[in-house]
């Protein structure tokens, strides 16, 4: 009479009847309050009331009333324990689920008003797996009913191979599994659970990401090449994974293909290449190891490059080959094969290093780096040219010039000023060599080299020297200069 909503009521007589045991009648009085909800997947347990009774008659353990306790219940509780029974379409798990009519009536409440995650987890609670993951692939539940339900209370209760072994039991390929372990794969990635999800991509024989999980446990952390010295079995591990992918690969190409299609895919080619990439990290981080712990080593950095990061990073690593050993020799030939592997910019890696011998003076190193890009059989014909210049560069950062864009060469020893002269005439262009000239203020040398070219360009260039003496207070250069024109 009023217009109050009498669910409050219904809800309250249903718990009264069930709390008597009169497990007919509440359904009765809970029929007129409690309504399925409109999505069955979403990810909660349904609405409060429905959790209260779960809750009342999972704390109240009953036995099934039969056989000979029978005058204790009534026909209507064994018809509705009966139709419990049919209503679960799953298969009943052994054990106390079974056998107990509390239970029953349990489920018969979650599939009338409880979502596909309030099953599921009811089934985790009392220990029915197999129960819970039949429902989820009966249901075609999306992979976040998965992760809550299932995934989740499996690891966090340290029975992540109990659910191994059944998803293997129901489906031995794994395909019907393949969204769900895939997105279990994702949600352990986003946790940064890296020791879980390598241990699961094993199981899915998922050897390509699983060699993408052990290149992290490999590079992660590592603040210096004695540190992944002491990391090498990954490589071996990411090696072995990409050996067996490769097997199974040609194994299949034999014969009809297997539908593996949660599973990566990647070229032979391309996995040939990357074992090809771990084989010289190897070797990288053998020869990196053994510099740093000789004490050979003398650059730092806040990243540590490796062979798995993108071409700067690969760049890196080539620089710091070369620079890390006794001498540029000693690194070089590994630098190069690195260079080659990844076709990287040659010019640009070569300009790096000479640039940090600059800095670090070991100039009679850049002769040889010189020497071994000269001997390396592909140096371009200017890469000598252009080292040299980036030296002269990066002398221009480092000394007070007597005049804007030239180098002050009293700052140097007599010793390297001779050895700079030596570099610049072995230098392969005339201009470049004018051009070095220049930078070093020695005008009478840069006239001379000008004087022997072409008639016209000659011209130009003395033109040049002899403006540079005037600028400079350079008079015998300017006259001389004067005389040839």
């Amino acid at each position: 009479k009023s217009g109050l909503d009498p669910g409050g009521a219904w809800h309250a007589w249903g718990m009264a009847c069930l709390k008597a045991g009169n497990l007919s009648l509440a359904r009765e009085k809970f029929n007129r309050c409690l309504k399925p909800p409109m999505d069955l997947n979403q990810l909660n347990h349904g609405s409060r009331l429905v959790q209260d009774v779960i809750q009342y008659l999972e704390s109240t353990v009953k036995p099934i009333l039969i056989a000979d306790d029978d005058y204790f219940a009534t026909l209507r509780e064994l018809e509705a324990t009966l139709r419990t029974r049919s209503l679960s379409l799953e298969i009943m798990c052994e054990g106390k689920i079974q056998h107990n009519s509390y239970y029953q009536e349990c489920l018969f409440y979650l599939h009338s008003y409880g979502t596909n995650l309030a099953i599921i987890s009811f089934y985790m609670r009392h220990d029915c797996m197999r129960e819970a993951l039949l429902h989820l692939l009966n249901k075609e539940s999306p992979s976040e009913v998965f992760i809550e339900g299932i995934f989740i209370p499996s690891y966090e209760s340290g029975k992540l191979h109990m659910l191994e072994n059944l998803l293997e039991t129901i489906d031995p390929g794994l395909e019907s599994w393949g969204v769900y372990l895939i997105a279990a794969c994702k949600y352990l990635q986003r946790k940064n659970y890296y020791h879980i999800l390598y241990e699961l991509q094993q199981f899915m024989k998922d050897h390509v990401r699983a060699a993408m999980t052990c290149i992290r446990f490999f590079t992660h952390g590592a603040k210096s090449y004695t540190e992944l010295g002491g990391k090498q079995t990954w490589l071996l591990k990411i090696k072995d994974h990409l050996k067996v992918y490769l097997q199974e690969v040609s194994r299949s190409s034999g014969r009809k293909k297997m539908a593996f299609t949660f599973r990566k895919k990647m070229s032979a080619t391309d996995v040939s290449r990357h074992i090809s990439t771990v084989d010289l990290q190897m070797e990288v981080t053998k020869f990196l190891h053994r510099c740093e712990s000789s004490g050979t080593s003398q650059m730092t950095g806040s990243s540590l490059p490796t062979l798995f990061g993108n071409n700067n990073m690969k760049m890196d690593v080539a620089c710091k080959v070369m620079l890390e050993g006794k001498n540029i020799e000693e690194g070089f030939g590994i630098a190069f094969r690195v260079l080659q592997d990844f076709q990287l910019e040659a010019t640009e890696v070569y300009s790096k290093v000479a640039k940090q011998l600059v800095k670090q003076q070991k100039y009679s190193e850049i002769r040889q780096l010189l020497k071994c890009v000269s001997e390396s059989g592909v140096a371009a014909k200017n890469d000598g040219d252009n080292i040299i210049l980036k030296c002269l560069n990066e002398f221009k950062k480092k000394t007070p010039p007597t005049r804007p864009g030239t180098l002050n060469l009293n700052t140097f020893s007599l010793l390297w000023i001779q050895d700079l002269d030596n570099l610049i005439q072995d230098m392969d262009s005339d201009e470049n060599k004018i051009q070095a000239y220049v930078m070093c203020n020695k005008l009478r040398s840069a006239y001379l080299v000008s004087v022997r070219q072409e008639k016209t360009r000659a011209v130009q260039l003395v033109q040049h020297v002899r403006q540079l003496a005037e600028n400079s207070g350079d008079d015998v250069v300017k006259a001389i200069c004067g005389q040839w024109l």
